[in-house]
């Protein structure tokens, strides 16, 4: 049996990535001589109908192609588990503890990792601000610019950069379209870097240079936007020291399979900002881009993730 279904679209803010994803997986697979179906949840009106589609399709597993919402929160995961099927990536414990933000940043505190100043913002606050002025603790304590995101979300969907203060109540409306609760975020000048760990392995340190602008929705997904550098151009020792600290989060947050880890770097400390479970594997992916810097095929990461997950569930 060599059956694998591959887990792509869903419900999400992210299902346009998540599909473009999920067709890479597939199409990869395919080449390695699998039987892959892909399925979108999307096109099931229940879970009992999906679970069902899935169960009669037999797989040996599957590999979970989806981004955000409850294909990457553990909700999803959880289900298919009870159910006895052998899914890629981490379990549904390790996976509703990253995609929570702030929760994660108060984990990477735990383990002495920088983290930026944060605050977390319930919609119900909001009433209480009816002018920039109101603002002005938040500024006091974080500065500006600050980032304003949805606190569970990903893809840099619903993000904003603030540079004044009358422009905070509107990015954070923006960000609580997509999430019921919003996290304002000191922001860090420096560079993006993000650390992808295969199997407990820091691959090597990628870093992000969009060409304009920071590294929004449009300057992650489209071509020619961003510079990439794999590996970063960094001394050894703050390459280490990110990889480092993302092989702490890795064991904090009981990772498995694989995942990436992405910081900001001010050139004197590395600053945790947040866990990818289900890292995109598309074209502009950051994880296929790691995987290449340490000689590592496409399709040789898919097989590694594959065995992975098979050898965790003990198959």
């Amino acid at each position: 049996m060599n059956k694998i279904i591959v887990l792509k679209g869903g419900e999400s803010s992210e299902r346009d990535v998540s599909l473009v994803s999920g067709a890479e997986i597939a199409s990869e697979l395919r080449t390695m001589e699998y039987d892959v179906l892909e399925i979108d949840p999307q096109e099931y009106p229940t879970l009992g109908e999906l679970l069902t589609k899935l169960a009669a399709e037999k797989p040996m597993l599957i590999f979970n192609g989806l981004h955000g919402g409850t294909g990457e929160n553990g909700e999803l995961i959880a289900a298919l588990n009870l159910a006895g099927f052998v899914v890629t990536g981490s379990d549904y414990k390790a996976c509703c503890l990253t995609m929570d933000k702030y929760i994660s940043k108060l984990l990477a505190k735990t383990e002495g990792i920088p983290v930026p100043q944060c605050i977390l913002m319930r919609y119900d606050l909001l009433e209480d601000y009816n002018d920039p002025e109101d603002y002005a603790g938040f500024a006091d304590k974080l500065g500006l610019p600050i980032i304003v995101k949805p606190n569970d979300g990903g893809s840099s969907v619903g993000i904003s950069r603030v540079d004044t203060l009358d422009g905070l109540k509107p990015a954070v409306l923006h960000a609580l379209q997509y999430s019921k609760t919003v996290l304002l975020e000191e922001y860090i000048p420096g560079r993006e870097l993000t650390v992808t760990i295969l199997d407990g392995e820091a691959l090597p340190v990628v870093e992000i240079k969009p060409l304009n602008g920071w590294y929004d929705y449009t300057n992650k997904y489209n071509k020619g936007k961003t510079i990439y550098e794999a590996p970063a151009n960094l001394e050894e020792s703050a390459a280490k020291l990110v990889q480092l600290y993302a092989l702490r989060m890795w064991k904090a947050a009981q990772l498995s399979g694989y995942a990436r880890i992405d910081f900001r770097f001010d050139e004197v400390k590395p600053y945790f900002l947040e866990i990818n479970t289900l890292p995109g594997m598309t074209p502009l992916s950051l994880t296929p881009m790691a995987a290449k810097a340490a000689g590592i095929t496409f399709a040789q990461l898919l097989e590694t993730i594959v065995k992975i997950s098979l050898r965790n569930a003990g198959r």
